[in-house]
């Protein structure tokens, strides 16, 4: 069974129900904390009683600075959103570790950004490094990934869209809500893993729950294609992709061929005007909440419940 582990501004913790045992260690960042699997072992099965999870404040528990590297259009249900046909080609960008906030905090709307968006994704830490030119097979994947946490990509759309540009519409301040838990998987977790559903909700409302058997580039192939150029480290994190029902979608066929007739401006323009009627975008005000866990509860990555405000 996975073994949720807590981090905040006074050390580690190993979480059991609903309760939390200080983990004994010297370890600061995640790297070092996973190089310490014995101490968190020995929380996890301590008869000490702990202090309630409600009383701590939780922090990301992957600490920076790490490398943040995220796949894009890896579920179905958003390659259909996002208006794809065909196969999708696997792609990934990155993310600038300054974006990493806790599972609770806000976060903060740029004055620039105008359109806000959310993605709930399943984030991999790497346990192991991960050298140029590393193959991995399905079986090998508890070597190299240590455990799981649940992130959201936040997104500046009118960033992206407009200058293509993904690292900095994905990589201002808040805009990576990690936690609250990092859980520490054993191989017999893996098997689980298509199991997983990702669920994100504004205000109440559902907007994303897909499970990972909605995902187009696995687990073990990602880190495979990753590996071709990419190296990663113990502590890292590779998030896998988000599920449809974000607030962009793409328009339709028909608007989409006649706008592609238009001057960039003029095209851009006509989008944005479109997408300002789009109630589904971030505002300060909202709340989001999201979770990922299988439906018995055997890997649970804990809730996030980010507000959102604007940059004062």
């Amino acid at each position: 069974m996975s073994t949720n582990v807590l981090r905040t501004s006074d050390g580690w913790w190993a979480v059991r129900a609903e309760r939390a045992v200080r983990i004994e260690t010297k370890a600061v960042t995640t790297a070092e904390l996973l190089a310490d699997r014995d101490a968190v072992s020995e929380a996890a099965a301590s008869d000490d009683r702990g202090t309630p999870v409600a009383d701590l404040v939780a922090l990301s528990p992957v600490t920076t600075p790490c490398r943040v590297v995220a796949q894009m259009v890896n579920y179905r249900s958003h390659a259909k959103d996002s208006g794809f046909t065909g196969d999708i080609p696997p792609t990934f960008f990155r993310k600038a570790s300054g974006s990493v906030s806790g599972p609770h905090d806000t976060i903060v709307r740029p004055a620039h950004v105008k359109f806000l968006d959310y993605e709930v994704e399943l984030g991999l830490v790497m346990g192991a490094p991960l050298p140029v030119g590393t193959v991995i097979e399905e079986d090998e994947l508890p070597h190299y990934i240590a455990g799981l946490v649940l992130t959201n990509d936040v997104s500046a759309r009118d960033v992206q869209l407009t200058k293509t540009q993904f690292y900095e519409s994905k990589s201002y301040p808040t805009f990576t809500p990690t936690g609250p838990y990092l859980a520490l998987l054993e191989p017999e977790d893996f098997a689980h893993l298509l199991n997983l559903r990702l669920r994100l909700s504004v205000n109440g409302v559902p907007r994303q729950d897909r499970t990972l058997a909605d995902m187009i580039v696995r687990p073990a192939q990602a880190l495979t294609l990753l590996a071709r150029f990419q190296t990663l480290d113990p502590g890292d994190l590779l998030l896998t992709g988000t599920p449809g029902g974000t607030a962009l979608k793409a328009p339709p066929k028909p608007v989409e061929k006649i706008a592609a007739l238009l001057p960039p401006a003029l095209k851009w323009k006509a989008f944005f005007n479109g997408q300002a009627k789009n109630p589904l975008y971030l505002r300060e005000g909202d709340l989001v909440t999201a979770t990922i866990a299988t439906p018995d509860a055997r890997i649970d990555l804990g809730e996030q419940r980010t507000a959102v405000a604007d940059a004062r």
